[in-house]
């Protein structure tokens, strides 16, 4: 089973993620959320996981909707960060159908690896 890492190519955090796991040899395929969005379901799904949407707070897309998303329904909050895939917090990593990570951080990333 594949691993899938999910982001934008030139975010700082998914980079780090990148070079973890080219260190580490691991095969996996990578998912631009400019080229290929994410929908409804796979943000569901990773806040299940996370146990909240996984919005970027920190990021200029989100200062951009971030009076309309604290305002609006979990169903208008996911429309938004589909319409701005960049507010989606980043790297998430999965296996198969599985969520592993959500954000990058090394000591996590090495207890997923061990």
């Amino acid at each position: 089973m594949s691993y899938t890492l999910y982001g934008i190519p030139n975010c700082d955090t998914v980079k780090k993620a990148k070079k973890f796991l080219d260190a580490q040899g691991v095969d996996y395929q990578f998912v631009d959320f400019k080229k290929s969005a994410p929908v409804a379901s796979n943000i569901k799904k990773w806040a299940a996981f996370y146990g909240e949407i996984p919005v970027n707070k920190r990021g200029t897309t989100f200062r951009k909707i971030k009076e309309g998303f604290e305002s609006s329904s979990e169903a208008k909050q996911i429309k938004l960060m589909l319409d701005n895939p960049s507010s989606i917090k980043r790297p998430i990593l999965e296996k198969g159908t599985k969520v592993l990570s959500v954000g990058f951080n090394d000591q996590s990333w090495n207890e997923i690896f061990k």
